[in-house]
């Protein structure tokens, strides 16, 4: 990690705190071109931890002990070393739930990954409930592997075994997402166009493509309560679908190039999505509107240059935990946190050609992934107002328009309601 431009407003930012890193192990033959690392993961109960490594490997680390491991040498860590450090998977089925290191080699380069966890109790969509080759306990954890050949791969992460092969997409795989509702539902985007839901309770049966982007699929991204879905894509595609009946919504209009990361917040009220344009937009997506702009371009890009300077391009963006904080990363080498109600960065850090980030499932630690390598952040720990607090309470079980109808005094609207 290198040195990076600050930009006047920047300069008084302070720097976030470097928490570890897990580098990819490199050979004198190694060829860089496909060692790039376009995905990391955090496990939804924050057992584990996986990234791509590049070309075809992803590893799954336990979370705790790789940060005890942090602890105890220092910030430094080769991937391969945890290996001499952390159990690795035998073949007693007693240790079937002990965290236990995997190195998958997934055959093609991996271009995304998604943790899903199942809930016995949640029914399956799927129409033949007699027999099914997988019966998903409630301790059952999966990774699914998004690759270049279009192809999906399900892991059993506890063994490491490979459980399904989905193959439909006719493209590469570019993202993957679960919903958190526990009903293994899972969603690829493609550059193909189009985004598959399938039902890993019915043995990966795919249940239904979505089609209405005119060009690749960037991402996708469940909101909490996983009644809706939002995709992204190029040609400036911002789109919001009902996954209750497969149709979409709306499609969101304000980027001025390809949007290429999306999420939710933790209460579902708001979405930020991330552009080449060199943005990130804040938006309420229940009625459609941008509430915040994150720009990083300084100044903004003018109206005749408003795709963006490609030095600028925004490659991620995550929301915390705390749904205060969202962290973006972009070409000019540097990670971002941004508060949700401030027009610059509370914390920067530097980082050379980072391509994705996510935040830990507690919030406590930002992952970045970059050439085969992740580096971690602590990230703001900073005390929510009252407002933010009833916002986040209220906004969990309300859409935007419910709160506007609410029988209470307008001031308390306004309180409750995420404004511009």
């Amino acid at each position: 990690m290198a040195s990076f431009p600050l930009t006047v407003n920047e300069k008084l930012i302070a720097r976030s705190r470097t928490v570890g890193e897990l580098l990819a192990p490199t050979s004198p033959f190694d060829k860089k071109c496909g060692r790039e690392n376009w995905t990391v993961a955090f496990a939804p109960d924050g057992s584990y931890f996986a990234w791509s490594q590049g070309h075809r490997i992803v590893k799954l680390v336990p979370w705790s002990q790789c940060l005890n491991n942090f602890l105890l040498h220092g910030t430094k860590n080769v991937a391969n070393s945890l290996s001499t450090r952390l159990p690795r998977q035998n073949s007693d089925s007693s240790q079937k739930n002990k965290p236990c290191e995997h190195i998958i080699d997934c055959g093609d380069i991996v271009w995304s990954l998604a943790f899903g966890s199942s809930v016995p109790e949640k029914q399956s969509r799927c129409v033949n409930i007699e027999w099914h080759r997988f019966k998903f306990g409630q301790d059952q954890l999966l990774l699914a592997t998004g690759l270049n050949n279009g192809r999906i791969k399900i892991w059993d992460v506890y063994t490491g075994k490979l459980l399904l092969n989905l193959m439909d997409h006719t493209e590469v795989v570019r993202d993957l997402t679960f919903a958190p509702d526990g009903s293994l539902i899972l969603v690829s985007a493609s550059r193909d166009k189009t985004l598959r839901v399938w039902d890993l309770k019915d043995d990966g049966n795919m249940m239904k493509v979505l089609r209405g982007h005119p060009n690749w699929v960037y991402g996708c991204a469940f909101s909490p309560d996983s009644s809706i879905l939002c995709s992204v894509g190029a040609s400036k595609a911002v789109f919001l679908w009902d996954m209750d009946k497969y149709s979409m919504i709306r499609k969101l209009e304000g980027h001025h190039n390809d949007v290429v990361a999306c999420e939710f917040s933790p209460d579902g009220a708001l979405l930020a999505t991330a552009s080449y344009d060199t943005r990130v937009y804040v938006w309420d997506p229940h009625i459609g509107v941008i509430l915040m702009e994150f720009g990083h371009l300084f100044p903004p890009p003018t109206p005749i240059f408003a795709g963006g300077a490609n030095d600028r391009w925004v490659r991620s963006v995550s929301f915390s935990h705390d749904g205060l904080h969202i962290a973006s990363l972009a070409d000019d080498k540097m990670v971002r946190f941004w508060r949700i109600d401030e027009e610059y960065p509370v914390q920067v850090a530097p980082l050379n050609n980072g391509l994705c980030c996510t935040f830990s499932t507690d919030g406590s630690v930002l992952a970045a992934g970059q050439d085969g390598s992740v580096y971690f952040w602590a990230t703001p720990r900073q005390v929510s107002s009252l407002q933010h607090l009833c916002r986040m309470a209220i906004r969990r079980v309300m859409p935007t328009n419910q709160v506007k109808n609410l029988p209470i005094p307008s001031k308390v609207v306004e309180f409750l309601c995420y404004q511009i």
